[in-house]
C-alpha cells in the first residue's frame, strides 16, 4: 500500500495533466462550502437539533456514554461495506466500529441506569455508486446519536418458550413505549428548530412543520406489495402528507427481536413464514417541505431501531443463522472452550451467558435506536441549496465525491 505522500503525490499529477493545480481542487471542493451561506444555515439548523435531542434525553433520565471507536467487535450490519480498517495495539487487532450496538447493550447490564445516549463515532465503508451515480445521502464517516433504553421485564427463557401470548403482549406494550419515546424525540427537536432557525430554514428555502402524534405508520410487508422494493422509502413518502413516517417490521440485524424465533420442540420458525408483525423493528422517514412549492422531497430514512433479543440462546441462534459467528460458544467452569472460533464475540458472548448469585442473566432487555446527524440533516434540508450530504457538512467524505479525501 502506497503512503499517503505517495497518494497524494498522484493525485496531484492527474489533477495537474487536467490543467488544474491542488489549490484550485481544494478551493471548489472545499473552500467554496465552507464559505456561502449553506453550510452556516445548516451547521445553525444541526446545533438546535442535536442539542434539543440531548437536552430530550436528559430529561427523560439517560446518562451519557463514552465512545467506544477501537473494539475486537463492531456491528456485522445487513447491508454490504467494505471491511473496516482494522488497528493492531499490543499485539491485538482492534476494528474501527460500524456502530456501538453491543457496547450498548452492555452498557445497560446495572438495573440502576435507566438508559443510554451516546454521540456514536460511525465508519462504513460504504460502497461506491457501480454507476458512478451521485446517491446523495452515503457518507463513510459520521455521526449518529445512539440511544437505548432498558425495559425491566423479567420474561426469561422458560417464559418465551410456553407463554408466547403473555410475552407478545408485553412486548407490544414495550413496542409502542419506544414508538412513543422517538416520536416525541423527533417533535422536541423540530420544535426547537422551528423556533431558533425561521431566517436559516428561509436562507435554506425550506419549512420544518412540526409534527403531531402518531406518526403514519407502515407496515413492510404491506408497503412492498403496494409499492414494490425499489425506492420503497421515496414511493411511500408520496402518499404521506406530513414530514416524518415510520416503516415497521423490517427483516434486518441479527439483534432486532424476532418472536417467535426459537419454537418449544427445538426448531425455530422458517424463513418464509415471518411477517411484519414478528420482527420488533423500525425506521423513521423523513423529508423536506420546500418554502416556495410547499411540496416534499423524497422520503429517506433517518432513524432506525428495534425491541432487541435479550436471552442468551436466541441470541446465539441468530449470530449462528446470520453467519457472524461458524459454531456455538462452549464454556465450561467459566471457559470459553472454542474462543478462537468466536472471533471477536468471545468477551461478549461470554458477558451475554453470564449470571449472578441467583441465576439471573445480567444481560439487559433494552429497545433503542440510533439517529444519523447528517442524515437527518439533508432529509429535512434538501432543496434548492441543499443538493447532497456534503452540504451540509464540512469534512463530508461521500463514497460518490472524490477518489481520495484531503480532510
Amino acid at each position: 500500500m502506497a503512503s499517503i505522500g505517495e497518494e497524494l503525490f498522484r493525485f496531484q499529477a492527474a489533477i495537474v495533466q487536467s490543467g488544474s493545480s491542488l489549490e484550485e481542487f481544494i478551493r471548489q471542493n472545499y473552500v467554496r462550502n465552507w464559505m456561502n451561506d449553506t453550510l452556516p444555515a445548516a451547521m445553525a439548523v444541526r446545533t438546535s437539533m442535536v442539542g434539543a435531542i440531548q437536552n430530550f434525553l436528559i430529561d427523560e433520565g439517560l446518562v451519557n456514554l463514552e465512545r467506544v471507536q477501537l473494539s475486537p467487535v463492531t456491528d456485522p450490519l445487513a447491508h454490504d461495506v467494505e471491511h473496516v480498517p482494522t488497528i493492531h495495539y499490543k499485539g491485538m487487532p482492534y476494528v474501527s466500529t460500524h456502530s456501538m450496538i453491543y457496547s450498548k447493550f452492555l452498557a445497560c447490564f446495572n438495573p440502576a441506569i435507566k438508559g443510554i445516549f451516546v454521540d456514536s463515532p460511525n465508519i462504513r465503508l460504504e460502497l461506491e455508486s457501480p454507476y458512478r451515480k451521485q446517491r446523495g445521502k452515503y457518507l463513510i464517516d459520521f455521526s449518529q446519536i445512539d440511544i437505548e433504553l432498558r425495559r425491566n421485564r423479567g420474561l426469561d427463557l422458560a417464559a418465551y418458550m410456553n407463554e408466547p401470548k403473555k410475552v407478545q403482549e408485553i412486548l407490544r406494550e414495550d413496542y409502542e413505549r419506544i414508538i412513543d419515546f422517538f416520536e416525541r424525540m423527533i417533535i422536541a427537536a423540530c420544535t426547537r428548530i422551528a423556533e431558533k432557525n425561521e431566517t436559516e430554514l428561509k436562507t435554506l428555502g425550506v419549512a420544518i412543520e412540526v409534527p403531531a402524534q402518531p406518526f403514519p405508520r407502515l407496515k413492510l410487508t404491506d408497503s412492498i406489495k403496494k409499492y414494490g422494493k425499489a425506492g420503497l422509502e421515496a414511493r411511500a413518502g408520496e402518499d404521506i402528507r406530513g414530514q416524518f413516517f415510520w416503516i415497521t417490521g423490517l427483516m434486518r440485524e441479527n439483534y432486532d427481536l424476532i418472536y417467535p424465533y426459537l419454537l418449544p420442540d427445538g426448531s425455530k420458525v422458517p424463513l418464509d413464514a415471518f411477517t411484519s408483525d414478528m420482527v420488533y423493528n423500525y425506521d423513521i422517514c423523513a423529508k423536506s417541505l420546500l418554502r416556495d412549492t410547499n411540496t416534499h422531497t423524497p422520503a429517506l430514512e433517518i432513524l432506525s431501531g428495534a425491541v432487541r433479543e435479550w436471552l442468551y440462546e436466541p441470541i446465539v441462534q441468530r449470530l449462528l443463522d446470520n453467519r457472524i459467528i461458524s459454531e456455538a460458544p462452549v464454556f465450561r467452569d467459566g471457559v470459553l472452550e472454542n474462543i478462537e472460533s468466536m472471533q471477536g464475540y468471545g468477551p461478549f458472548l461470554t458477558a451475554v451467558a453470564m449470571k449472578d448469585a441467583d441465576g439471573k442473566p445480567y444481560f439487559p432487555e433494552t429497545m433503542g435506536g440510533g439517529i444519523g446527524v447528517e442524515r437527518t440533516l439533508y432529509a429535512l434540508l434538501k432543496g434548492a441549496k441543499v443538493a447532497k450530504i456534503d452540504d451540509v457538512t464540512c469534512f463530508g467524505k461521500n463514497p460518490d465525491t472524490y477518489p481520495i479525501f484531503l480532510f
